[in-house]
């Protein structure tokens, strides 16, 4: 049976649910609270990305902490997996911020604490990669990476979610925190924002589990010197194969 994950990135119902969802957005009524009413539909797609990146460094770091208490490396592979696409996210996050502060705000970067807090976090992030590929031992890098992962969330989860919130800090920042938390997006906007939500979350929860397999088989591979074992049977044992007679006249 196909795995579900498979089934969802090539499904064509999927795709046209996603295509139907992406239409829907350009037709429902602005927003209000925006300088730029038509053009906050990048939004849309902003404010899944923090939340998923968030949810995958928690993914992470459960992983991470796993892998450096049972020295399992598989737990390694679906923290990598994680960390990996959070990382997608962060910088979608980033690029769609940008975009919506020129939109917006008339400037690509606007020196609001919100978007510095935010590029500390990616910058973070980043120096997981730059550490584990600059480590050629497995076991050395899983353990390291583990480490570096679980004492960089505390940090970047202050920056994401602490920081922009303080007082001062809160009251220099053009993010439209207010409009979202006082509910003043609502009704058709408000359901756009969800299925957004909804259809982007099925579709990064099926890219990890496919990077955790592909991650998974080649963990297996190297155990196994470059060979998969299929059904537990010895790939190094001869096939037998039965003789079948054929006839001169097919010849």
């Amino acid at each position: 049976m196909k795995d579900w994950s498979i089934k969802v990135v090539t499904n064509p119902a999927f795709a046209l649910v996603f295509a139907a969802v992406t239409v829907w957005s350009f037709m429902v009524p602005d927003a209000v609270g925006f300088q730029q009413p038509a053009f906050a539909r990048i939004f849309f797609w902003h404010f899944p990305c923090p939340i998923l990146a968030f949810s995958l460094m928690t993914v992470a770091l459960w992983f991470s902490f796993k892998a450096l208490t049972t020295k399992d490396r598989t737990w390694d592979i679906r923290a990598s997996a994680a960390m990996d696409l959070s990382m997608i996210l962060v910088i979608l996050t980033l690029a769609s911020g940008i975009l919506f502060s020129k939109v917006q705000w008339g400037a690509w970067w606007q020196q609001d604490p919100r978007q510095t807090s935010y590029l500390l976090v990616f910058l973070i992030y980043a120096a997981y990669l730059v550490l584990r590929s600059s480590i050629a031992d497995p076991d050395v890098r899983a353990k390291y990476a583990a480490g570096y992962a679980i004492a960089a969330y505390l940090p970047a989860q202050f920056l994401t979610f602490v920081f922009p919130r303080l007082e001062h800090v809160a009251k220099q920042s053009f993010h439209p925190t207010t409009s979202i938390m006082q509910g003043q997006i609502k009704g058709a906007y408000a359901q756009v924002i969800i299925s957004v939500l909804v259809l982007v979350t099925l579709l990064v929860l099926a890219i990890y589990r496919l990077r955790v397999k592909a991650g998974l088989l080649e963990y297996q591979l190297e155990l196994n010197n470059g060979r998969l074992e299929i059904s537990g049977s010895d790939p190094t044992r001869p096939t037998v194969v039965r003789p079948v007679p054929v006839s001169r006249e097919g010849l």
